[in-house]
Formats: structure tokens, C-alpha cells, sequence
């Protein structure tokens, strides 16, 4: 049964409610009332605006929800929804620990000066760990609110029950619903974890598809996205960028743009150059009218020696992210042995709809709208840059249109501050398609060695691996602003936990994988979708169907032969009977004409403890062009705990896609200056035309924790596809992007 949601006029009324709610209250204790100030009040578009906040003390039930006069509840989440599904799969969480219909539950996100800080919003951990809290949060008000009416009814917590916002006796002649009881008045109750969480045999919404909640505003094209948003006064922004990496400004003619109307002001600070005009197209103008003199950029590597460049890099420190046995000496004595290096191109985010961000300084504080991920860590990050105390600084979530990791939107909420502050009033900054390609940070290159010894048996004996990647870090990236303008912003760099899955699952007597940390990267690296674990999986997976073909066994045989774990198992035998996987040697035998056709699998415990994927991708390859199409992808996915059936399966159906699109075409370019794919044209994606249809199956498991269900199935596309051209055509593709010139260089190799 699938449960629906209110049509989009009540969605949108809604959200236009919730902007001006007060949210007041005292406590539950007969002591202790504390005031919750008022959300903020509504824009003309129906979004917060700058206003008082509530008190936040992170281990408080009061931190994660609220109830209401009307007995309704407000969720307060500091994870986001980047269009994944997240607001519902939270809604469905707290509205089942309450017992709830999903309309009497409304979420809050990403609001500093309303939400707990649960970290950014990337790892998939929003529910992993976000959802948790804020069910653990929902399970304390429940057990306060039934031990709250027994007391006033004079009977035991265990003969009461839950029903639409009430409290309800075993009779069902005396209840109390929860506005009786609390409404608009503070829980003053820390987070018990010990209050267990509702029984999953009793759940009605969790494990349920549920519609989406943003979907139908998105439909019918009432959908608010931070690009849409504009608040009063607002004035346009615009930053000149440098021509080449690391050059200074060293003057500027700005007669021609202070001449056109509109122009409001040129700033200038340090090597930040922007201008500010009444209008955007205005400001457009203005950039394109300074006439700036820059000196010579610091340079790029050549891009035809990356990988060199990458090798030449000096090494920080070793992480040994496996050690099992003693792998150098059974290398040496094993039957076959096999090397291979596998290499990731730089990636650009490819946001489809480019940054934007509005900041407004006021009475010594600042108030900015933006679609970071992170809105707590670009809280801190923009007091740092203007030495503005950080809590008089208050950034405010709105969903872009574009995320999956950090790209531009938090250097985006940087340009419009500084802009702001030179002119006194709101500034808006919509990036262009230059600046979201050339500027926005990048995932890095990554070059993986690999080594196998195989005994008699063709066994995997002995496995080492090291991974080149960049030095990382737990801080953010730095802001562009910020750097440019020399103002103060953190330098570490900040490209995601990138060693994850560079040990492998399978159980090998002697294994040492070894991540080899690079001083630095040609461009500011960045988290982006699965970072590591992608690239990591790619190579573990590919060179692991090396070692079977090597032995003459069936990929998915040898896999399973080498895993010691029932849930990894699992998956790998559903992929297989979902895709009527043909047990068999690769490549596939007297495979003839110009189109040949073959099928890979891949297979990922992600970070080595938490969901299980398995997937086999069928492909087409057409020898004389050298293209690849991938026709149809498999995948099976068990993440524990499903909150939403729909939800889970919209996450893998994007993955799938956008990491084909990755695997196939994507790849930044670069002069010795800059980088030259700043257009579609140039850094190309996959089309609607060339999508494969996506064959999915669930494994949920109620009794279990919900672990992260956004990034994992993106680290097996790769390999599966390299797998599958192997089995098709005898060809090992080991450098992503597949380009058909390395196609057709790898076919001329066999």
C-alpha cells in the first residue's frame, strides 16, 4: 500500500505556515520554563528570513523536535535534503516514532540558528546517523509524554498507547493528545538513550514507500531552489575570476563599468575583484566592461603528464590500510603473478544548475541563504573570513538545484558576504557555467598499483596495492573569497576520507594495501559523490576480475569463494539470479562482429562495516568506434533498516546514472593555466538517450540499524562496466574516463 501525501496547494501552505510559526513554550518539569523564540519570518517566497533563534544544547530532546498548540511537530534536522529524498525519510522516521500521520510532521533543516549541528550532510549518514538522533530524540519524548499521562490518569506507562497525537487508555475512554500535554512548552529533557525506540513489527510508515514530499512542488514548477530566492533590497553580484591559477591582481580600469546604469559599486580586496549592480544582468555587464591586468599564474602540470606529475609528488605520510600476513615473500614464490596500475581523471561536480548564494550584513551580524551541505561548518567559515563572532553569523538552508558534494555553493555564500559588506545591503552571486566548472573544488586525480600472486589453484595468495591520493583532512575546503581576498580561511586540504575501501573484502592470506598521502594536487580537491571509495572499489574490483580471468574462473564464483561474510554473500547470489548471470569464464569465446556484448560484476561492503551492493552491468561495445553503451545495470543493495523503499531506490537509480556518465565521458580539462572544460561541450555527460535501464532489488531488514543508502552503489558502476568491456571484448579498461581512443587503444593491446 502506498501511502500519499497532501496535493501541492496544502504543501505549499504549509511551508508558507511554518515561516511565521511561533514556537514557544516552558517545561515539562514543574520548574525550569525556558522561552523558545519565533522561527523566522516568511520571504515573499515562503523561506526564512534573518529573526530570533531557539536555544540549541545538542544532547536535548528540545534540539531535535518540538510540539506545537495544534499538537503538531516540528522536526529539527542539521542534515539536509540535497534531493535525495532525506526530508521525507525523516519525516517517516519521527511521525513512526510518534505515531503520527506523516501531514502532522513538518522539518527544519539546515537552519543554524533553529537546528542542532549533526555534521555536514555527505558520507551518507544523513539517517545513518542524523535520523538516529532524531528518532532517539522522538523515542525520549515518548516515553515523557506516556509517563506524563499516566501520572495525570492515575495508571501504568504499559496499559497506554499512542494513536494520532494522543495518548490514549487501554478503554479508549480517557486520553490526552500531545498538545494536552506539552503544547508550545519545552521538553527540558535530555536525550535518554536508553528510551527504546518503537518495535519495528509495529511500524506503519517506516519500511514503506512513501511519495516524496518535495516532488509535487517540483512538478508543477512551485518548488522554491536557492536560486529562486530573493529577499528585500537585494542588489546583484558578480566576481571576476583570475585568468590563471595563482596569479595576482596588479591593477584596474573600472571607468567603463562604474559608467553603465545600474552599477552600484567595483570592489576590490586583494585579488577578489567583483562588482555590484541593481540587476544581475547589470552586473554581468560590469565584469565584462573591468578591464583587469593579472600577473603570470603559478602553473598547472601538463595534463599528457598527470600521472607523472602525480608520481613526482612528494609523499606526507603512509596510511596502512590493511596488514594481514606477510605479502612481499609469497609475491615472490606465487605460481602467476600479476601488476596493474588503474587511474580516476579529476572531476568536476557538474551541477546542473550553477551555485548561488544571498548574504546580508546587519547591525554587526550576517544573515545568509544558501544551499551548502554544511551549513554549520560555513557558519563557522564565513566568521573566520569577516571576524564577525560566529554566533551573530546565521546561515540559512535552501535547496539548490545541483549538489553531490562540496561544490560552489559555499564559495558562492563567500563571494556574496565580502560583497555585501562593501555595499551595506543584501547581495546576491549567481555563479555562471564558467565559474561552476572552472572554480568549483574538484576530485582529485587517483593512481592505484596493484600486485596479486595466484597459487596452483589459481587462488589469490597474495594481494598488495598502494593508492597516490591526496593528503586530506578533517576541515573544510577553503573558501575561493577568502583565499583571494587574503583573509583568513582554513588551508588544509579537505578532498572526503578518501582511503575507505582501498583494503579489499575478500579473505586473502597475505594482504597490504598502503594509501601513499601527496603534499598537495593541481586544484583545491573536494568531497564529490562517493569520494575514495569509488576509485578505490574501481581498481580492487577490476584487478580482482583480473586475477579470475587470469585463473580461468567465473568472476562471480571466485568472488564468492573468497567471502567470509552471509550478507555479502547474499547480495553477490541476488545480482546473479537477478541478471541470470551465465557462470562462465571471462572474456566471453568467439565473440565475432563489429557490435559485441558482454556482462561484469562488482561487488562493495562499503567502508568495510556498513551497506552491502553487488551489481552487474551488461554492455555493448562497438569495435570500430571504440564506444561503449552500457544497456542494462543490475544492482542489489542491502543498507539494513529501509526507511523508504522509494526513497532507497530513487538514490541507487541516480547513482547508477550519474557514475555511468562519470565512468564514460567525464573528465576535467586543463591548460597550464586553468581549467578548459567550463562547458557542457567540453565536459560532457551522459544523455537521456544513452541511460540503461537500472534492474533493482532491496534487502531490508527491519531489526536492523539503517545504515547509509546515497553513496555506496556508486562505487561499483566502474568496475562493472570495465568488467563487462573485458568480458565483451578481451580488453582490460584500467583508466577512467572509457574514451573510446582508449577503447580502441585497448583493443589494438589484445
Amino acid at each position: 500500500m502506498r501511502d500519499t501525501i497532501p496535493d501541492a496547494p496544502t504543501a505549499l501552505s504549509r511551508r508558507a505556515l511554518l515561516g511565521g510559526a511561533l514556537v514557544v513554550g516552558f517545561s515539562l518539569l514543574p520548574r525550569g520554563a525556558g522561552a523558545q523564540a519565533p522561527a523566522p519570518a516568511a520571504t515573499p517566497a515562503g523561506l526564512p528570513t534573518a529573526g530570533l533563534t531557539k536555544p540549541i544544547n545538542v544532547d536535548e530532546v528540545d534540539a531535535y523536535l518540538t510540539i506545537g498548540a495544534d499538537g503538531r511537530v516540528t522536526v529539527y534536522s542539521g542534515k539536509v535534503d540535497l534531493g535525495t529524498g532525506v526530508r521525507t525519510a525523516l519525516t517517516q522516521m519521527a511521525a513512526e516514532e510518534l505515531d503520527l500521520p506523516l501531514a502532522s510532521v513538518t522539518v527544519i533543516q539546515g537552519d543554524t540558528g533553529l537546528t542542532p549541528d549533526q555534521g555536514p550532510t555527505y558520507g551518507s549518514l544523513s539517517i545513518q546517523n542524523g535520523g538516529a538522533q532524531i528518532r532517539q530524540a522522538a523515542a525520549t519524548a515518548r516515553k515523557a509524554l506516556v509517563t506524563l499521562a499516566a501520572e495525570r490518569l492515575g495508571v501504568a506507562p504499559e496499559t497506554l498507547r499512542l494513536k494520532d497525537g494522543s495518548i490514549v487508555g487501554a478503554d479508549n475512554g480517557q486520553k490526552f493528545t500531545f498538545a494536552d500535554l506539552i503544547g508550545d512548552r519545552r521538553f527540558d529533557l535530555k536525550v535518554d538513550k536508553a528510551a527504546k525506540p518503537k518495535d519495528p513489527a509495529l511500524y506503519t510508515l517506516v519500511g514503506r514507500p512513501v511519495a516524496r514530499l518535495d516532488i509535487p512542488a517540483k512538478i508543477f514548477g512551485t518548488f522554491t531552489y536557492m536560486q529562486d530566492v530573493r529577499v528585500p533590497g537585494m542588489v546583484h553580484g558578480r566576481v571576476v575570476r583570475p585568468p590563471a591559477l595563482g596569479a595576482t591582481l596588479e591593477s584596474v580600469n573600472d571607468s567603463r563599468a562604474l559608467a553603465l546604469p545600474g552599477v552600484i559599486r567595483v570592489v576590490r580586496e586583494g585579488n577578489f575583484l567583483g562588482v555590484v549592480a541593481r540587476t544581475e544582468w547589470g552586473a554581468i555587464r560590469a565584469a565584462d566592461a573591468l578591464e583587469a591586468r593579472w600577473s603570470a599564474g603559478s602553473g598547472l602540470p601538463e595534463q599528457a603528464k598527470l600521472w607523472d606529475h602525480v608520481r613526482a609528488t612528494r609523499v606526507t605520510k603512509e596510511d596502512v590500510t590493511s596488514n594481514v600476513g606477510a605479502a612481499d615473500e609469497p609475491l615472490k614464490s606465487a605460481a602467476r603473478t600479476l601488476s596493474a596500475t588503474y587511474d580516476f581523471a579529476i572531476h568536476t561536480h557538474g551541477s546542473i544548475g550553477p551555485s548561488c548564494a544571498i548574504a546580508e550584513i546587519k547591525d554587526g551580524a550576517l544573515t545568509c541563504w544558501t544551499a551548502s551541505q554544511m551549513t554549520h561548518a560555513l557558519r563557522r567559515q564565513l566568521a573566520a573570513m569577516t571576524a564577525i563572532p560566529t554566533d551573530k553569523v546565521r546561515c540559512l538552508y535552501v535547496e539548490g538545484s545541483g549538489c553531490y558534494g562540496r561544490n560552489g555553493h559555499e564559495d558562492a555564500a563567500a563571494d556574496a558576504t565580502l560583497l555585501a559588506r562593501a555595499v551595506g545591503r543584501p547581495v546576491r552571486v549567481q555563479w555562471s557555467r564558467a565559474d561552476e566548472h572552472g572554480w568549483d573544488p574538484k576530485g582529485p586525480p587517483t593512481l592505484i598499483d596493484l600486485k596479486a600472486g595466484l597459487d596452483a589453484d589459481g587462488k589469490v595468495l597474495a594481494w598488495t596495492s598502494q593508492f597516490l591520493i591526496p593528503e586530506g583532512s578533517a576541515g573544510n575546503v577553503a573558501l575561493v573569497a577568502a583565499d583571494l581576498a587574503g583573509l583568513p580561511h582554513e588551508t588544509a586540504m579537505a578532498p572526503g576520507n578518501i582511503i575507505h575501501n582501498s583494503a579489499i573484502p575478500y579473505t586473502v592470506p597475505n594482504v597490504r594495501t598502503v594509501c601513499r598521502r601527496l603534499a598537495d594536487t593541481p586544484f583545491r580537491p573536494s568531497w564529490i559523490r562517493t569520494p575514495g571509495r569509488m576509485q578505490n572499489t574501481f581498481a580492487n574490483e577490476a584487478f580482482f576480475d583480473e586475477c579470475a580471468a587470469a585463473a580461468g574462473r567465473d568472476p562471480a564464483e571466485a568472488r564468492l569463494a573468497a567471502l567470509d561474510d552471509p550478507r555479502g554473500a547474499e547480495v553477490l547470489r541476488r545480482v546473479m539470479a537477478l541478471a541470470k548471470w551465465e557462470t562462465r569464464p571471462s572474456p566471453k569465446a568467439g565473440t565475432q562482429g563489429d557490435v559485441v556484448r558482454g556482462r561484469g560484476i562488482s561487488y562493495v561492503r562499503y567502508e568495510l562495516y556498513r551497506t552491502y551492493v553487488a551489481g552487474v552491468a551488461e554492455v555493448e561495445v562497438d569495435r570500430r568506434s571504440g564506444a561503449i553503451r552500457v544497456t542494462r545495470f543490475y544492482v542489489v543493495q542491502d543498507c539494513g533498516q529501509i526507511i523508504n523503499p522509494d526513497g532507497v531506490r530513487n538514490q541507487l537509480e541516480g547513482n547508477i546514472l550519474q557514475t555511468v556518465s562519470r565512468t564514460l565521458k567525464e573528465e576535467v580539462t586543463f591548460d597550464r593555466a586553468q581549467v578548459t572544460s567550463l562547458d557542457w561541450a567540453t565536459y560532457p555527460i551522459l544523455t537521456f538517450p544513452e541511460a540503461p535501464e537500472i534492474v533493482m532489488e532491496l534487502i531490508d531488514r527491519p531489526g536492523e540499524k539503517p545504515w547509509g543508502a546515497g553513496e555506496p552503489s556508486a562505487a561499483i558502476v566502474s568496475s562493472a562496466i570495465s568488467n563487462a568491456v573485458f568480458d565483451a571484448t578481451g580488453a582490460r579498461l584500467r583508466s577512467v574516463p572509457f574514451t573510446p581512443a582508449k577503447v580502441q587503444a585497448g583493443l589494438r593491446a589484445t
